[in-house]
């Protein structure tokens, strides 16, 4: 079984279950604190319910702090010298193979303006290859346990996300969003040297070309979760490649 800090309320899945779609379903009923866990080998899969205390349009920029608390759980367990990095907003990298992503709910009737009742963060990462995925597509992608993770690390990303996680929130109400966009933003690879990058109070990523000329790009953060490019829905898992 986890082992999960004070505050958080665990709720299994068989194999099939879906925790970022349970965690959604069971959102509103459960509260806070509420971690969704599908017991899988080959995936490590989990969704944590959220009740922000800001207007949706701000609330979302919790998706960074699990980003952070996620890439924090998985480098305190990973092999020495090696990097976690981010793909814009949700992709994780391992050493720049995809290893996962994460996504992002919110009730569907919440206007930008409203307090949302809950959020839902879930995380899925590689574990092992999968056992559907041809050995050759599978030879492309990245897992943990092929990247030098221990079996029992698996687990223990979880209970680390979540203590990272409390970490995360308690630093933003001390000293600010600023702390989780600096930290987020120092695992996202810049494109162009001297370029400057913020993330905004709706959570889009805003980039200043090095000439500081023009108006900054603007990349939506509610349009890249709907696409969740990292994401196989047929495989129901990471992509590979």
């Amino acid at each position: 079984m986890l082992d999960l800090p004070p505050g958080y309320t665990l709720v299994p899945l068989r194999e099939h279950g879906d925790a970022f779609v349970h965690g959604c379903a069971i959102a509103s009923d459960t509260g806070a604190g509420a971690l969704v866990w599908v017991r899988r080998y080959d995936l490590v899969e989990f969704a944590v319910v959220l009740e922000p205390d800001e207007p949706l349009l701000s609330a979302r920029r919790a998706f960074f702090a699990g980003m952070n608390a996620a890439a924090d759980a998985i480098a305190a367990h990973c092999p020495p010298e090696r990097e976690v990095t981010f793909d814009w907003p949700d992709a994780i990298l391992f050493d720049g193979g995809l290893l996962g992503g994460a996504r992002l709910g919110w009730p569907a009737d919440c206007a930008e303006d409203e307090v949302p009742a809950w959020l839902v963060f879930g995380i899925m990462l590689r574990a092992a290859d999968m056992a559907h995925v041809e050995q050759v597509q599978a030879a492309a992608g990245v897992s943990l346990l092929s990247e030098g993770f221990e079996m029992a690390d698996t687990d223990t990303i979880i209970g680390s996300f979540a203590r990272h996680l409390m970490t995360a929130f308690d630093l933003w109400n001390e000293r600010g969003f600023e702390t989780i966009a600096r930290d987020y933003l120092a695992r996202l690879p810049s494109r162009k040297a001297g370029e400057r990058r913020r993330i905004d109070l709706s959570g889009d990523l805003l980039i200043t070309p090095p000439t500081g000329s023009g108006p900054p790009e603007r990349a939506s953060l509610v349009d890249a979760l709907a696409k969740a490019a990292w994401y196989d829905p047929q495989a129901r898992g990471p992509k590979l490649g």
